[in-house]
């Protein structure tokens, strides 16, 4: 079993440096309300200023205030921000990880990976801010011409999750201002340290004032509805839980708001008889164990055929055994603290139930008591396809294995679910590869590896896993508005 471990030397950095207090228009808005916890010791880090309506409504003033400036800067001096953006964050890389890294609970090793991905957007918006283009043609009947011009949709407000500090945030800012568009970004609670360091870095790049609003609240429902309900602001860009997402969307109804939605997940993960074992093992392993499962990508329902069914088990559970649990800012560690103890507390529960049912425990699945919100990484064999698990976001180190037996019953198991994010399929038939990721209902599919995302690529699921896409040529756009224009001459 998977035993909590420590370091002599765990990474440190004075994490109340970050906590200057709200980021509006430039300014820092002093208060120091609101506890960072650390996961792995429950000991507060630091307190974080906790915005009310009445900033929320200043915050929206000032993204408005400047959203005229940004519009017309530019697209070649937007860029050059943005690159410079990336070469702050890459040169400060170790420092943000570590802050990661303590105010949320991962390991180092994923932490310093969140640190690279997220400044590549940067970097690839700031290389997509000159390459936004338009349409001119001939209209089909010849009478006139038709031009589309594409232009900035206006203030933005950014609501990101805990589970990826930066990469939630970069991927949402960077586009949104490659765009030409102002923003007010409001982090999560839990994690909202690494959101106030990278906004001293956008100033540091050149961002004007007002172009990049940072605030974070004790009552999000308000201070959202006060945002979503203000004229002003055009686009609302979340990533969540369905359930939050679906109450947001009914918000921004109110105002007929553009909406960026990407929601849960319950990854499939299909091997079949023929795949390369050992690629499908080290492929599961990136899938789950990714920020110890806290990610709306991570693999959760594994579906292997009967022939290789028992080799699989065995090696996965021979893998999650030999992560080392601890400290998310201990070196050694593999498998970090979950956010809080109510997500452990969701997981036992999960797990109890997956048992009550006729589960069987491989590996883990037994709570470690002490100070710190941990689970074990954990192997489950043989789950009925009545467990809860099926159905519900995991959001933990659980992997449930179920068999199949025909390439149809894993398909239809597979789409068996409200969520449609990511899945992943190991075979080393490529025809029969893309014939299943065809038919697999999932915004985004791995084929033969663990690892799909990447900002250079479309990001965004189907069914409940939400609206629109991040990421890619598509990202951008999402921050846009495509006018059209009818002429004659």
């Amino acid at each position: 079993m998977s035993a909590v471990t420590s370091s002599p030397r765990p990474a440190t950095i004075d994490c109340t440096r970050y906590a200057r207090g709200l980021y509006i228009g430039g300014r820092w808005l002093p208060g120091a309300d609101i506890a960072v916890v650390n996961p792995s010791t429950e000991e507060v880090l630091a307190r974080v200023a906790n915005a009310s309506v009445a900033d929320a409504t200043a915050a929206v003033d000032a993204a408005a205030a400047a959203a005229a400036g940004w519009r017309d800067t530019p697209a070649r001096q937007r860029a050059e921000i943005l690159r410079r953006c990336f070469v702050l964050m890459t040169e400060r890389h170790e420092e943000i990880a570590t802050l990661i890294s303590l105010e949320n609970g991962k390991s180092l090793v994923d932490a310093r990976g969140e640190v690279t991905y997220a400044a590549e957007f940067f970097r690839w918006y700031g290389e997509e801010a000159v390459r936004v283009g338009g349409e001119f043609r001939t209209a089909p009947s010849g009478s006139n011409r038709i031009l589309v011009d594409y232009e900035p949709i206006g203030v933005s407000v950014l609501i990101t999750p805990w589970n990826f500090p930066a990469a939630m945030a970069t991927r949402k800012i960077a586009p949104a201002l490659a765009a030409g568009c102002t923003v007010v970004l409001k982090p999560a609670s839990e994690t909202p340290l690494t959101a106030y360091a990278l906004a001293e870095i956008y100033a540091e790049a050149g961002v004007p004032d007002g172009v990049v609003n940072v605030i974070t609240t004790s009552t999000p429902g308000p201070v959202t509805n006060a945002m979503l309900s203000d004229p002003r602001v055009r686009k609302l860009s979340f990533t969540g839980s369905t359930g939050i997402g679906r109450v947001l969307l009914a918000e921004a109804a109110k105002t007929v708001l553009s909406c960026s939605m990407e929601l849960g997940g319950n990854a499939p993960f299909i091997v079949f008889d023929d795949a390369d074992l050992e690629a499908a093992l080290d492929g599961a392993m990136i899938a789950k164990m990714r920020n110890a499962g806290e990610a709306c990508t991570a693999a959760n329902r594994f579906y292997v055929q009967d022939g290789i069914y028992d080799r699989f088990a065995a090696g996965l559970s021979a893998r999650m055994a030999a992560l080392k649990v601890g400290a998310g800012s201990d070196p050694q560690t593999a498998c970090g603290p979950m956010i809080t103890r109510k997500a452990v507390d969701k997981i036992e529960a999960l797990v109890a139930d997956a048992t009550t049912r006729g589960a069987r425990i491989l590996q883990g699945g037994v709570r470690p008591g002490g100070k710190g919100f941990f689970y074990p990484p954990t192997v489950l064999a043989d789950l009925p396809r009545d467990a809860n698990l099926a159905y519900e976001e995991i959001f933990g180190p659980v992997a449930a294995l179920y068999r199949f037996s025909t390439e149809d019953d894993a398909i239809a198991a597979a789409n068996d679910t409200e969520y449609g994010l990511a899945a992943y399929i190991y075979t080393q038939d490529l025809k029969r590869g893309l014939s299943v990721a065809s038919r697999v209902e999932a915004g985004m599919i791995a084929l033969n590896r663990g690892l799909l995302s990447d900002p250079a690529a479309p990001f965004g699921g189907v069914k409940q896993s939400g609206l629109g896409r991040e990421g890619g040529i598509h990202g951008i756009l999402e921050f846009m508005e495509a006018k059209y224009i009818a002429a004659d001459f």
